[in-house]
């Protein structure tokens, strides 16, 4: 489960000044302790009990201008710090079951009952109400091989809540939740380790009735250039997606342009050459697709002649 730390002491701080401790401190979010070490300072932002009513008062006045233009979370998150390539800083709202925006809009929202990991690490702090409860397991995000219906070697841990002042660090790649609404309305303070990488970090959902990877949660904004390459981009379009295919370390965007060429079909040949590499990658989820859709081009014909039907 996620590693509890102990708040410490220290006077209430506000929030520019835990703004400016984090720019001054040379952290690294892929070093637990170094990340674990900023929590004492996130628990002294969560003893001034009336900074983020302040805040909301004021966003209020605004009709939410502020978080409108900058928060890409959604409503139950209030963005405090915005992304800066090294922490974002953010208060979570908590609604009960009973609570009329969850009677309105359902659980989904809210994330509740969706089995997941992080691919970031970040401290979370029970600032308001009892806190939201949690199913919490743990994994080896490291070694899962990351398809969908693969074994996850899912551990259970325990079930416990977020109480009020209780600091946690959750770790990236190996703790999993499943989220559910606390008893009452309840708030809580969280710090988010950033890095280049983590977009490149793959974050899974979770079967956890059968201990199995249900599906992918994460995706790069170029994955989504790659398709509009493939199909409009022309010979300097298609020339980009097979770099990517033969060259692009990460398998996802290996796996991204691969389909981008076999859905664009402008060039069969260069599709074929581009399956029978990806048929050979190291990653199964490209190999397996590559070479299911190589048959599938080789059509009836030769399927006739094959070893399986002689």
């Amino acid at each position: 489960m996620p590693r509890v730390i102990e708040p410490g002491g220290g006077d209430p701080i506000a929030l520019d000044d835990l703004a400016d401790a984090l720019d001054s401190i040379p952290f690294d979010p892929h070093d637990e302790d170094s990340f674990a070490a900023l929590g004492p300072l996130l628990a002294r932002l969560g003893r001034n009990r009336h900074f983020l009513a302040d805040l909301a008062i004021d966003e209020l006045k605004l009709r939410c201008s502020r978080q409108s233009a900058a928060n890409g979370y959604g409503p139950q998150v209030f963005l405090l710090r915005p992304p800066n390539g090294r922490y974002v800083i953010r208060a979570n709202f908590w609604p009960a079951a009973q609570d009329p925006v969850v009677q309105a809009s359902g659980t989904g929202p809210f994330f509740y009952g969706l089995p997941h990991d992080h691919n970031f690490p970040f401290l979370t702090y029970g600032y308001l109400g009892p806190g939201y409860w949690s199913d919490y397991y743990e994994y080896d995000g490291w070694a899962a091989e990351g398809s969908p219906g693969s074994d996850a070697d899912l551990r259970f841990i325990e079930t416990s809540r977020l109480d009020p002042g209780k600091l946690m660090l959750y770790r990236m790649r190996r703790d999993v939740h499943v989220q559910q609404p606390p008893d009452s309305f309840s708030v809580s303070l969280n710090i988010l380790g950033q890095h280049p990488s983590h977009p490149w970090i793959d974050q899974y959902r979770f079967d956890i009735a059968r201990g199995t990877i249900a599906e992918g949660l994460t995706t790069a904004p170029a994955e989504a250039l790659v398709t509009l390459a493939a199909h409009l981009g022309g010979g300097n379009g298609l020339e980009l997606v097979e770099h990517l295919v033969r060259h692009h370390p990460h398998p996802r965007m290996r796996g991204t342009a691969m389909r981008a060429m076999t859905s664009a079909r402008g060039n069969e040949g260069a599709m074929l050459r581009l399956l029978e590499v990806a048929a050979d990658d190291d990653a199964e989820s490209i190999r397996i697709p590559a070479r299911r859709e190589l048959v599938r081009c080789a059509g009836p014909s030769e399927l006739d002649h094959s070893p399986a039907d002689s």
